[in-house]
């Protein structure tokens, strides 16, 4: 069966420190941010990414783009 995809939606997810544990390893969370365009260029959500959390006393250690489809079986 033949299976066509549709870009839905992308997703940026960032991962920051936040401080260091008691035996010193970094404590990281990440957060994600929705409603990015299907459409923007990968560069410009890294760019985006970097001037939000440079704002911030937290340093970013990681950038992710999360590209959703959907998927549906072909009309042959």
């Amino acid at each position: 069966m033949a299976v066509s995809s549709t870009a839905k939606d992308s997703v940026l997810v960032v991962t920051y420190q936040v401080g260091l544990n008691t035996l010193g390893a970094p404590m990281l969370r990440q957060r994600s941010l929705p409603n990015v365009l299907v459409a923007a260029l990968d560069q410009d959500v890294f760019d985006v990414a970097n001037a939000l959390y440079g704002l911030q006393q937290y340093p970013l250690t990681a950038v992710r783009r999360d590209n959703r489809f959907e998927l549906a079986a072909a009309l042959v």
